[in-house]
């Protein structure tokens, strides 16, 4: 039966030790009073200590010193197990400082593995991950040198076919936020973005013997319809009820509370831009890919658009008409909206459904996409992407191994190089002003996101669409297939690859 704590008293219930698992969005939907409790406690007691911390996402807030940082920060955990670090500001620095254990999984792999603790069972197969830098024959999903257990993934055989295996240290404290609790302790989830691995993640500490902390906005006597109690009360140790921080009432937009027709979604786009402190890059570079990249949509697609250069496309296929023939995902669980991005990614205007994060996965796991757009940090002569480890930088690779697994057309939206790049574009030619100083095609990335090698095999067709020019991934590497009005490919293109492709 579940009690009503202050988030102190609740957080009293986690033991030294303890693997905690929180459900989040890379910056959404973090319960940040737990989290902060969690630290009040650890500056008093030194306890709680030597924490596993999971999450499919990621747990940050945008901040160096709110929410999990403060107290990963102080020395409360030995060990973090995360599909994205974006949001996480101060610990995606220390992490490459050695200071505690680090490991980066497909965030789909993670979800998967927390439903399948759930059902019984100790991981999940998948072949999500096979050929990239999480399989143990690569680097394995260790992010710095003293990330050495290798028990989180194998390579398993199973009828003549390879599996990656994805095993979760026994999750033992669940932290939620949800909006509301009932009399019975049901929980729901009206005024949040999205559910993500909740239910699951309950369920798995539940069948382990631990301990279920709920944040919610409020208490209310009306019991809950039961299709919408994503949490039953008979889950939930203890209930801490917080005052929700303030949003920007532009925010109302994304909890899926009132119908947004298709004609709003770019007014609502725009207000929830305007309150963001990220500012949004909107250089002819990213004009020019957008627009070309939009030409590879059909109508009727289910479509993934990832975040950065990609984002473009979203506004291209505004423009030409075909926004509202398609199907946009998140990966959060969301379908049949506008993706937002910046502070609020993983939310949606005017979805048409949202559900659990593990069904998402399930979609993308299995082809169910027919096409993703995606960033990338750097291209090699094979083919292989980088998206997900920079210099001196790691954001972890989220739901882009996922997505680029089985999806039959890829295309890859990056710039030709980076650093001081200078692009024009007019009348419908392309001028490049000023190359940039770093080249974003190199002869070996530094580490896979994404196997060409593994595309080839699985047939599928992928793109990479520049400011200056489209490749295409063959099974030769990779081959120059156009070329943009106002671009010599010679002085352009061919002399500055430090690698040779076919041309027409």
């Amino acid at each position: 039966m579940y009690e009503i704590m202050s988030a102190d008293e609740a957080i009293r219930l986690i033991r030294d030790g303890d693997c905690i698992c929180v459900n989040s969005f890379v910056g959404i939907e973090s319960p940040i009073e737990l989290h902060e409790a969690i630290y009040r406690r650890y500056q008093k007691m030194q306890s709680p200590t030597h924490l596993t911390m999971v999450s499919s996402a990621g747990f940050g807030v945008w901040s160096e010193e709110r929410n999990a940082e403060s107290y990963i920060k102080a020395g409360a955990v030995d060990r973090i197990i995360c599909g994205h670090f974006g949001a996480m500001l101060s610990t995606k620095k220390l992490v490459l400082q050695d200071r505690f254990e680090a490991y980066n999984l497909p965030l789909g792999c993670i979800s998967h593995a927390i439903r399948a603790q759930a059902s019984g069972l100790p991981g999940a197969l998948s072949k999500v991950g096979l050929d990239i830098f999480v399989d143990p024959r690569n680097e394995g999903p260790g992010i710095n040198q003293i990330s050495i257990d290798n028990s989180f993934v194998s390579v398993v055989e199973i009828e003549g076919e390879e599996f990656l295996y994805y095993k979760l240290p026994k999750l033992t404290v669940a932290l939620i936020k949800g909006t509301a609790a009932d009399r019975k302790g049901n929980i729901t989830f009206d005024d949040q973005y999205m559910s993500g691995d909740a239910l699951s993640i309950c369920q798995a500490v539940k069948a382990n013997h631990g301990k279920v902390i709920v944040q919610v906005d409020r208490l209310v006597d009306t019991p809950s319809r039961p299709r919408n109690a994503i949490i039953p009360g008979c889950l939930v140790d203890a209930l801490v009820v917080a005052e929700p921080e303030e949003r920007p009432d532009a925010y109302v937009a994304l909890t899926g509370s009132f119908e947004i027709p298709y004609n709003e979604w770019s007014d609502w786009n725009d207000k929830i831009d305007a309150t963001s402190t990220n500012t949004k890059s909107d250089n002819a570079a990213a004009k020019i890919i957008g627009r070309r990249a939009v030409k590879e949509l059909r109508v009727d697609d289910i479509v993934n658009i990832g975040i950065g250069m990609p984002e473009a496309v979203s506004r291209y296929a505004r423009k030409t008409g075909i926004l509202d023939k398609i199907t946009l995902t998140v990966e959060s669980g969301g379908i049949g909206g506008l993706p937002v991005s910046g502070e609020a990614f993983g939310a949606m205007i005017g979805a048409a459904s949202v559900y659990d994060m593990a069904n998402q996965f399930d979609l993308y796991d299995n082809g169910g996409l027919d096409i993703c757009f995606m960033g990338a940090f750097e291209v090699d002569k094979e083919g292989n992407v980088n998206a997900h480890r920079g210099p001196g930088a790691y954001a972890g690779i989220g739901g882009f191994g996922n997505i680029t697994a089985k999806t039959p057309t890829v295309v890859f939206c990056l710039t030709f190089n980076t650093k001081g790049l200078k692009v024009a574009y007019s009348k419908g030619e392309v001028t490049i002003e000023k190359e940039g100083s770093i080249s974003k095609f190199v002869d070996k990335v530094q580490s896979v996101s994404f196997s060409a090698k593994r595309a080839i095999q699985n047939g599928q067709k992928v793109l990479y669409i520049t400011e200056r020019g489209v490749f295409r991934l063959t099974p030769n590497g990779l081959k120059l297939i156009e070329v943009y009005q106002g671009i010599d490919p010679e002085k352009d293109i061919l002399e500055q690859l430090p690698f040779q492709v076919e041309y027409k």
